[in-house]
Parts: structure tokens; C-alpha cells; sequence
């Protein structure tokens, strides 16, 4: 059996409020609807074919007689509305209580204790957008030598340094060790490598961006698939998401586009096992910065790749398209929204049309692809094999 599971993880395509979302200061939000609303209707023919428009009520996607996937929507059991939350979740990991946020910044005695360690006093230490952050303080971290903390509304622990100033090796050891500071109470589910090059006024991110996320707490879908033998490709930040734990290859990504090329050369090479993609444009182009136009491009732009991964499909394959969490660029602030994320599944010898309805937790996805790939079921998460499985 060769067969494989191709998840694509559109980061931030949520698709409609959760009940619990007023516990997040997110009524209102629906990144896909709010959207097409915006742009007066979105133009997404292959995912409106796939069901997309079966899901949810979305200008532009209307729902179709028989969709050529099967649709549904799934909930987050965990608590949190981040990266890190949602992605673990689909691998089989529900949390319990959230990653901790620092939205006035982190602690001074954690700074003072941060400084010591790494022998060098801190820029920043505030809530702010890294390519902002970097172009306000940038001349000072170029004349000092002061690396530059800040973090988001995710739960995460940033430091940015120019290449020229700071040489990578020095940013990664600066970053493992706040890494390993960060613990209890503090554990932050990512800290993340900036760097950046460029002079005055034109300071840009550079490709060396680094992940140093916490481990996952017990076993999860990718380690399951690697020791039943398998390989699992992970494209763009996928590996640095579950700190590297059954990953057998990756690739790093520079954007949207190069994540679905990425995709389509595992697709070609890969003899079976599982390939995982975060398409991360979406999030972080355009939902941070509330740009809902950009966001409705980027949408456009990734359904018209579609017939590229289909062409690429082979008959034991199963392809998943799913979000981690919301980002909706209409609504007010610029942090992540608590919403359902739209799941759509496609297979050439897979059922065409079924409903899923709505999941109560983004591991029945992870539970499907473990079932599929026959290895070992993972600890959390209903499978829906048996709704979809062809006859």
C-alpha cells in the first residue's frame, strides 16, 4: 500500500465565530465571509467545487449540488487561538490551558535575568509588528549591538538582529538560551530567530527565520507515521512548529506560492507517508496587518494552484485543506480570531460530496490521516475515515 496524506494548513483561513469567541474578545469575526463581504465576493472556483461554499454562506461561493470533495468545519477543543494550539491539536495534542501572551511585554526581572545569561542588554520588549519593530529600532541595534525582543499576540518570545551585526550562530545560541529560560508559567509556545539585513529606512527579514518551539507534552500524528516506516515531509514552518519530533525531511519556505511549489516537488518524490505544508501569507501578510484586499488575493492566488495538486494527486492519495485558527483583517486589532476552520478532503478513489459536519476538535483530522495511513491512532481525535472511505 502507498498510499499518502497531503495536509495543507491554510494559516488563518478561519471560517465563522466559535461559541466560545466573546471569551476571546472575537464576536463577529469570520475571516473567509467577512472577507468576500469586503471585496464584494471572492472568485475561488476549485475550492467552491471541493464544498468550500457547502461549509458556510460566502459571497462569491455559493454551495454546489455535488461538491467534488467532502466538507465539513472543525472546532478547537484546546484552549488558545495560535499557531502552536492549532497545529498541535491536529496532531493529536489538546491543551488544557493556554500558552501564556505577555501583552505588556515580559517581566523586567525576566529581561534583567535574560540579559545576564546572554551577556548583552535587550532592545524593545513590547507587543509589536517585526517589520515595524525593526525599522524603529533597527539604527540603535546597528550602533549598540542590543538585539531586539518583542512579541504578539501569539505566545511568543522574538528576538531580532541584523546578520551584519549579530552573525546567525550568536542569534541562534541568544535564542536557545531564552528557550530554555522560558519555562512554568512563562513557556512560551515558540521563541523565533529574526533576522533581518539592510541600511536605514530599508531594514527587511531575511529567509533565516528560526523556530525554537516546546516540545509536545506525548506522542503525536507525525511520530506515529514515521515509526510505522513512513516519511513525513514538512514544508515552511511545520517542522520548527513540533520542534522537529517525527519528521523525516523538510524545506523552508519564502512565502505562499513557494510552499505550494515545495508541495507539488514532494508530491513527485515521495512514495508514501505523509507531507504537511503551512501556508503562512495568509497570517502574516495579511491578517496582522489587516489587509483584508491582500488577504483576498492570496486566496485567489492559492485556488488557482489547485489543479496543479490535483494533477499531482495519485489514486491512493488523500489531500486535506484545513486552517489552524482565524485572523480576520476586518475586524478590529490584529491578533488571531477563535474561529471554526474549514476542512476540506479530496481523493481520486475517495467518496465526492459527503458532509462532515462540524468536528468537535481538529484531531479528527489527525485520528483520519492515522487511520488512512495505517499506523498508530493517535491519543485524541475521532476518525472519519469510514464517512469518506471510497467503495
Amino acid at each position: 500500500m502507498s498510499r499518502r496524506a497531503i495536509i495543507i494548513v491554510l494559516d488563518s483561513v478561519g471560517i465563522g465565530e466559535m461559541p466560545d469567541a466573546g471569551d476571546y474578545g472575537d464576536l463577529g469575526s469570520y475571516t473567509l465571509g467577512n472577507i468576500a463581504d469586503f471585496r464584494g465576493g471572492l472568485h475561488l472556483p476549485h475550492l467552491q467545487k471541493l464544498g468550500l461554499g457547502n461549509i458556510e454562506q460566502i459571497m462569491g461561493v455559493p454551495a454546489i449540488h455535488q461538491p467534488e470533495g467532502c466538507y465539513g468545519k472543525m472546532a478547537e477543543k484546546s484552549v488558545g487561538k495560535d499557531t502552536t494550539t492549532g497545529h498541535w491539536e491536529m496532531a493529536g495534542v489538546i491543551l488544557e490551558r493556554a500558552l501564556p501572551t505577555f501583552p505588556d511585554g515580559f517581566p523586567k526581572d525576566f529581561i534583567q535575568r535574560y540579559e545576564s545569561a546572554i551577556g548583552r542588554e535587550v532592545l524593545g520588549n513590547e507587543v509589536a509588528s517585526g517589520t515595524e519593530i525593526i525599522q524603529r529600532l533597527g539604527e540603535e541595534h546597528v550602533k549598540t549591538g542590543k538585539p531586539i525582543v518583542y512579541t504578539s499576540a501569539d505566545s511568543v518570545f522574538q528576538v531580532a538582529a541584523h546578520e551584519e551585526i549579530l552573525p546567525l550562530s550568536e542569534l541562534m545560541r541568544i535564542c536557545q538560551i531564552a528557550r530554555d529560560m522560558l519555562t512554568d508559567e512563562m513557556q512560551v509556545g515558540r521563541v523565533i530567530a529574526r533576522p533581518f539585513l539592510g541600511t536605514v529606512g530599508t531594514y527587511y527579514r531575511t529567509p533565516n527565520r528560526h523556530d525554537f518551539a516546546m516540545l509536545p507534552p506525548h506522542k503525536i500524528l507525525l511520530e506515529s507515521v514515521q515509526e510505522r516506516g513512513l516519511e513525513v515531509c514538512a514544508v515552511g514552518k511545520i517542522k520548527d512548529i513540533y520542534a522537529g519530533r517525527g519528521v523525516t525531511d523538510f524545506v523552508t519556505s519564502k512565502g505562499n506560492m513557494e510552499s505550494v511549489d515545495k508541495t507539488l516537488a514532494y508530491m513527485k518524490k515521495v512514495e508514501k507517508g505523509l507531507i504537511m505544508s503551512n501556508l503562512v501569507d495568509f497570517d502574516m501578510l495579511y491578517g496582522h496587518r489587516n489587509d483584508a484586499e491582500g488577504y483576498a488575493r492570496a486566496l485567489e492566488e492559492f485556488d488557482a494552484r489547485l489543479p496543479e495538486l490535483y494533477a499531482a494527486l495519485r489514486p491512493e492519495d488523500m489531500l486535506i485543506i484545513t486552517a489552524d485558527h482565524g485572523c480576520d483583517p476586518t475586524i478590529l486589532g490584529t491578533d488571531h480570531t477563535r474561529e471554526y476552520v474549514p476542512l476540506l478532503v479530496y481523493g481520486l478513489n475517495l467518496l465526492h460530496g459527503a458532509s462532515l459536519g462540524v468536528r468537535s476538535s481538529f484531531s479528527d483530522l489527525g485520528a483520519t490521516v492515522a487511520e488512512y495511513l495505517g499506523t498508530e491512532q493517535i491519543v485524541n481525535g475521532k476518525s472519519f475515515y469510514a464517512e469518506i472511505e471510497g467503495v
